[in-house]
């Protein structure tokens, strides 16, 4: 299935809906959940910070214990919360033109500074793997990609002190097209995981991993830094990663699940209010995981000739054509079964709500 095919697909799915909402002044449209995905296995760097310290960030020891996911932490808690969000849109394939030497794990620092800190060098805790390891993403709301590209970092190259250029990079994989759902199911939350082998030889100590994910729903690319050690004299610290085996250090079963936060889900409900050259958009966002939610983001497009005029009780930003909306500080927190409310005004004919993706961190 090509990248047209799917895109063909999903605004007939949108079409669809707004034709049988169609005439109605007030409209009420439920959207599922959705969101987008990272690294785990080998864990990016964001989601490593979360795996460790998401249900435990306000733990002193973060600071002496894992000091750059607590400089990460002091400079934007979203760069946690939202390990799920890396992604710049509307790169048309020029990945080195968008992302420039040393912000390369930011993204180019998509999403202004609330990244940044992954681009620092320094002791980044490693996951151990050997040359052949399988490299895995989680596909949360089965984008299906154009194409996955695996980098390793080049022997010699030092973790600790420099931050990371396309020079210091070695292409060691790229697949072809993956259509949605294609892969394995996580144990809990959704989507799918991709399991991709890699082979990187000749390399030891600290290297970094670096993946593109070039997302086929739109033109999205994903990035992420993983921290991995090969071979002898890993820090006593560091741990091996679920996929690992004990038994055999030599082989990996990809069978063997990663770990994946468990019981996080919200979903967007939006009543429009319509009076024809504008509209008013009641947005509740509903925890409908098993966790408490801590902090959460919504993103969407809006149809042809509809602008936002103004939004109140969330933030708004804008990342190419793509709309988002972020909590104040008085409604960040969801409890399991509760829910918060935000509005917006519009410019245009919007007759039925837009598809919102709900991102629950």
């Amino acid at each position: 299935m090509t990248h047209l095919k799917r895109l063909d697909l999903r605004t007939l799915i949108v079409l669809v809906a707004a034709l049988f909402a169609a005439g109605a002044a007030s409209v009420l449209f439920i959207q599922p959940a959705a969101s987008h995905g990272t690294s785990i296995a080998q864990p990016s760097r964001h989601y490593s910070c979360w795996e460790r310290w998401g249900s435990d960030f306000q733990n002193p020891a973060m600071e002496q214990e894992d000091p750059m996911c607590w400089a990460a932490w002091q400079n934007d808690p979203n760069a946690m919360w939202n390990w799920n969000g890396l992604y710049r849109e509307q790169v048309g394939g020029d990945h080195q033109g968008a992302v420039p030497d040393n912000q390369l794990c930011s993204g180019g620092q998509t999403g202004g500074t609330r990244y940044a800190p992954l681009d620092d060098p320094g002791a980044w805790k490693t996951t151990k793997v050997d040359a052949n390891f399988t490299f895995t993403n989680w596909d949360q709301a089965n984008h299906g990609a154009d194409y996955y590209r695996i980098y390793v970092t080049k022997q010699g190259y030092d973790a600790q002190t420099d931050a990371l250029d396309w020079a210091d990079l070695e292409l060691v994989k790229e697949t072809g097209d993956i259509d949605p759902g294609v892969g394995r199911p996580p144990a809990s939350g959704g989507g799918t995981l991709v399991d991709i082998p890699v082979s990187a030889p000749g390399r030891t100590g600290h290297h970094v991993v670096y993946m593109i994910w070039q997302a086929s729903h739109f033109d999205q690319s994903f990035y992420s830094c993983s921290d991995v050690w090969f071979g002898e004299g890993q820090p006593a610290e560091e741990t091996t990663p679920p996929t690992e085996p004990t038994d055999d250090p030599t082989s990996e079963d990809p069978t063997d699940e990663p770990t994946v936060p468990a019981g996080y889900a919200c979903t967007a409900t939006a009543a429009v209010n319509s009076w024809g050259s504008g509209a008013t958009v009641t947005v509740k966002v509903a925890n409908t995981g098993t966790q408490a939610i801590h902090n959460w983001m919504l993103h969407w497009e809006w149809p042809s000739g509809v602008t936002l005029g103004n939004i109140w009780n969330a933030e708004h930003s804008t990342m190419g054509t793509m709309e988002m909306a972020e909590p104040v500080d008085w409604n960040k927190a969801i409890p399991v079964g509760g829910s918060v409310e935000f509005g917006l005004n519009v410019s245009g004919s919007l007759a039925s709500a837009p598809e919102f993706a709900c991102l629950p961190s």
